[in-house]
Formats: structure tokens, C-alpha cells, sequence
């Protein structure tokens, strides 16, 4: 079997198994789309937000949940479950790559975000916003944020004992991503923001935040805050970040793929 068959296999297996299970499907479906929508009704209502500043909270809080509870959390399941019932030891033992059997894991999440975010990118036009100035760092945000929820997802799966421990040992990478939204960043001290700003989640909702409004939560935010910017504007201030997330990414797959565990017993 070449390693195209092989992966395709898995990953039609993997989604087999996702679809069989109620809690994460509720979870892909509801809470991702539910809640962007929500805060775009909410932030548009306020007299002192746009549309396109709407559209934007709306992006920013979709990929919170669609990270978190469609890629993260799905991975983490699965991993800590195969394992468990001793699927990831017998798999290793045959043709498959570990890279094919960790990316099969990886496969129902990241086709639902990112179909999930073409739909809400879709919804937020349609009921009025702006599209995107700049697309590109939208895309990068989202693929690179898989990727990075992907190996994080490992790496706590190493750490966790069952699957219903995976609901303690997810909240570190929960309480990361929460407090790097652009909205709770503002409440701590500049010496702190300066350095939750350079976290991987903060790089992807910012990046988020340039590819819809030109310009993110901070500037919105601040008196005298720096116009939006256009296309090439926004390009020209995002490759850094999306250069620094590229290296997040690599990291992160890297550390899942070194500290996931194959066996109960390892």
C-alpha cells in the first residue's frame, strides 16, 4: 500500500468514528458557529461598532471554539482513546507510518473548521459585513492553527491517563487561548501583553483580526489607534506574524509527535 492509500484509510476511519460520537459532533456543529453568530448580533447592536468590527469579533471568538472544541479537544479524544483500547500499538506495529497515523487523527477536525469557516466567512457577508480585506492571513491563521492544536493535542494526550482526565488536562491550552483573545489581553499589563502577543493562539486571532478589519482588537480599542489597513498594508504587517506561527506550528507538531504515548503501559 503506498502512504496515499494508507492515510486515506485511516482518516476514513478516524471520521467513521467521529461521526459515531454525538458529543463531538454537537460540539463541531454548535458551539463554533453559535457563538460567532451571537457576538456579531451583540457586537453590532453596541452604538460604537461597525460592521466590519462585528464581522471581526465574530471571526475571532468562531476560531476560540472551532480550535478548541472541533481540532483541539477532538484530537485529544481520539488519541487518548485508540491508545487506551490499544488501537495506536497495533497500528504502529503494521505498514503505517506514525505520521499517517497521527495525521488520521488530526483529519475530521480540520476538514470541519475549515469548511466551518468558509461558512461563517459566508454567513457574516450575508448578513451584511464587509468580506475580508485581506484574505490571506485568514487562511494561514486557520491552517496553521490546526496544525498547532493538532500537536498540542498530543502532547496533553501524553499527559493524560483517560479520556475523561482529558477534560483536566485540556484546561492549560483552554485557559492559553482564552486569555490570548484580543479582548481579554487587554486586561492585563503591557509587559504581559507583550508577551501573550507572541503565543501561538494570539498570532492566529490577530492575524484573523488584520485579514477581515485591517487592524486588530488593540487598535479598535486605543483613542488613537492606527487606521485600518488595505491589502498590501495588511500583507506588508502580517508575514512577520505569520513567519512566527509558521515556527509555533513546527514546534508544536514536532513536540506532539516526540511526547504522544503509543501504549497505556509506556
Amino acid at each position: 500500500m503506498t502512504t496515499a492509500t494508507r492515510t486515506t484509510s485511516l482518516a476514513r476511519a478516524e471520521t467513521l468514528q467521529f461521526a459515531r460520537n454525538r458529543t463531538l459532533l454537537i460540539n463541531a456543529a454548535v458551539f463554533p458557529l453559535g457563538f460567532g453568530l451571537v457576538m456579531f448580533f451583540v457586537t453590532r447592536a453596541t452604538d460604537d461598532a461597525s460592521t466590519t468590527d462585528a464581522a471581526a469579533m465574530a471571526l475571532e471568538y468562531f476560531l476560540v471554539f472551532a480550535l478548541m472544541f472541533v481540532q483541539f479537544y477532538t484530537v485529544l479524544s481520539m488519541a487518548t482513546t485508540r491508545r487506551d483500547e490499544g488501537v495506536m500499538k497495533r497500528l504502529r506495529t503494521g505498514e503505517a507510518r506514525d505520521a499517517e497515523i497521527l495525521g488520521a487523527f488530526s483529519f475530521p477536525g480540520a476538514v470541519l473548521t475549515v469548511l466551518f469557516t468558509v461558512v461563517m466567512a459566508v454567513a457574516l457577508v450575508v448578513l451584511g459585513a464587509p468580506g475580508p480585506v485581506n484574505v490571506l492571513p485568514i487562511i494561514v491563521a486557520v491552517l496553521l492553527g490546526l496544525a498547532v492544536c493538532t500537536g498540542l493535542a498530543l502532547v496533553t494526550s501524553g499527559m493524560t491517563k483517560n479520556a475523561e482526565a482529558a477534560q483536566i488536562t485540556s484546561l492549560p491550552v483552554m485557559i492559553l487561548m482564552f486569555t490570548s483573545m484580543g479582548s481579554i489581553r487587554q486586561m492585563f499589563p503591557d509587559t504581559v501583553n507583550s508577551i501573550i502577543e507572541r503565543t501561538p493562539f494570539a498570532l492566529i486571532f490577530d492575524l484573523s483580526q488584520y485579514g477581515w478589519a485591517g487592524n486588530t482588537m488593540t487598535d479598535r480599542i486605543a483613542e488613537d489607534g492606527p487606521a485600518p489597513l488595505d491589502f498590501t498594508g495588511v500583507l506588508s504587517e502580517t508575514w512577520p506574524m505569520m513567519a512566527m506561527l509558521a515556527a509555533w506550528a513546527v514546534i508544536c507538531l514536532w513536540a506532539g509527535a516526540k511526547y504522544v504515548k503509543w501504549d497505556v503501559r509506556s
